[in-house]
């Protein structure tokens, strides 16, 4: 889902960029421009930004994740 408009950004790719490393909305704005031009996309990318990083934790909790 396009979550952008302005710069064509997708959730997966706001997603990919949490999974990076990016923890902020401001980190995201660099990386991929997101809410850098009319701002209508800042409050899904700042949730986005909030889910991908919950779970991110849980999974990092998680007993049954994958240890290779």
């Amino acid at each position: 889902m396009y979550v952008c408009l302005c710069h064509g950004v997708t959730d997966t790719q706001i997603r990919e960029a949490v999974m990076d490393g990016a923890t902020r909305l401001r980190d995201v704005s660099q990386q991929l421009g997101v809410a850098t031009d009319c701002g209508r996309c800042a409050c899904c990318a700042h949730q986005l930004i909030k889910d991908t990083l919950a779970d991110l934790t849980v999974e990092a909790h998680s007993p049954f994740r994958d240890v290779a």
